[in-house]
């Protein structure tokens, strides 16, 4: 049998499409992602850019209204953005409803204020500076592994600083990532008191049949937090190729067996494009470095432009994305699932999580059902 596959997905807006058209296109890759027997469908946190995914833990209630059996959850919350109670009680308030079938994801991207500081580093509107990566890329058993990308890479980060501040009340701090964790788990588990001792209850949330994850793209700290506290974790190859892998050896070394898992248990992400050739997934995922070079410019994501709509990729663009082009599997059926058997080999990962973004909704829906086909997941169909 297979590994189960699942998907990630960010609710993107196409140039030419609205947030509302994207949020009901979320909803039907939903269902159609149940019936073809993906085993998750979890959704990002993204805010102030061009993904109607931003309020992610609402739209993870609307998903889980609309399917009845797939796991619905957050890859992931950003929980420097958010009180360890808000978080519980939200998810407690979904599972209340929608039992036994969400994955409650947490990662670091909130906590990052201290490490890129208060103010932007060049004036409003400049240009980034686009300097060459440094390393080699490997190739490992067919995956590709391209050197770390250097944030400094991008110099011009204005809105970047300028999204931190608006998502956290003035003057308020971020817990440290693992004392978050840990108020995480205690509200889960109704064990939570305050600093002078006075117990809180989260209701609904202690007690919710909720699965807790952590998500990481390096051997730090997330990675760190995950092994020690026995728990599942979700390693970001399609944005951190170059620091994946090192992610899982960091967790793998740190893991102690938990009453949540005996073992360690690993998902991960690729991007990919799936068409009936690979000439014609190609022309689908030629906007994909565009769209890759607005977030790393400093804009953030833009709107996802038609194949048909815009100019190549100047040099200086290509080299600030080509990790991710050249780590995005673009291809047919066979093409692509021989690479996510090659991840799956690399990485031993316990199941692999895909996202797929085009420019228009049906070639989105058709990648995606036919690598369910190939991969011989088991659809509501055949299941029936």
């Amino acid at each position: 049998m297979p590994i189960p596959l699942s998907i990630l997905d960010l609710a993107p807006i196409s140039a030419g499409s609205t947030a509302q058209q994207a949020l009901r296109n979320t909803i039907d890759l939903a269902r159609h992602a149940e019936s073809w027997g993906y085993h998750r469908y979890w959704l990002a946190e993204h805010h102030f850019v061009k993904v109607a995914s931003s309020s992610s833990i609402t739209l993870i209630g609307l998903v889980a209204a609309n399917t009845s059996r797939i796991r619905v959850g957050s890859a992931a919350v950003q929980v420097g953005h958010h009180t360890s109670a808000s978080i519980v009680e939200a998810f407690g308030t979904i599972d209340a409803l929608y039992p036994g079938r969400l994955d409650l994801g947490i990662g670091r991207s909130g906590h990052r204020r201290t490490q890129f500081g208060s103010e932007p580093v060049r004036p409003k509107g400049s240009e980034p500076v686009v300097a060459s990566a440094t390393g080699r890329t490997e190739i490992r058993d067919g995956v590709v592994v391209p050197p770390p990308f250097d944030p400094g890479r991008i110099v011009d980060r204005t809105r970047f600083v300028a999204s931190l501040h608006a998502l956290q009340q003035e003057g308020a701090l971020p817990l440290e990532f693992p004392d978050q964790v840990d108020e995480i788990r205690e509200l889960l588990a109704g064990t939570y008191s305050t600093p002078d001792g006075v117990a809180l209850q989260a209701v609904p949330g202690q007690g919710a049949d909720v699965d807790l994850w952590v998500f990481g793209s390096s051997a730090g700290e997330s990675a760190e937090v995950a092994g020690r506290l026995g728990l599942p974790f979700a390693a970001a190859y399609h944005t951190a190729p170059g620091t994946a892998l090192d992610a899982l050896d960091a967790y793998r070394a740190a893991f102690r067996p938990s009453e949540r898992l005996a073992e360690p248990y690993v998902v991960v992400s690729a991007d990919v494009v799936v068409a009936e050739t690979d000439s014609r997934a190609e022309y689908l995922a030629s906007t994909y470095g565009h769209w890759v070079y607005s977030i790393r410019s400093g804009a953030g994501a833009a709107e996802f432009q038609a194949p048909d709509q815009v100019q190549p990729l100047t040099p200086d663009q290509r080299r600030l994305v080509e990790d991710r082009l050249t780590t995005q599997f673009v291809g047919s059926p066979a093409t692509v699932a021989e690479r996510l058997s090659a991840l799956r080999r690399v990485t031993g990962a316990d199941e692999l999580l895909v996202t797929s973004v085009t420019h228009d909704h049906a070639d989105r829906l058709e990648s995606h059902r036919l690598l369910a086909e190939h991969w011989g997941l088991r659809s509501a169909e055949r299941a029936a």
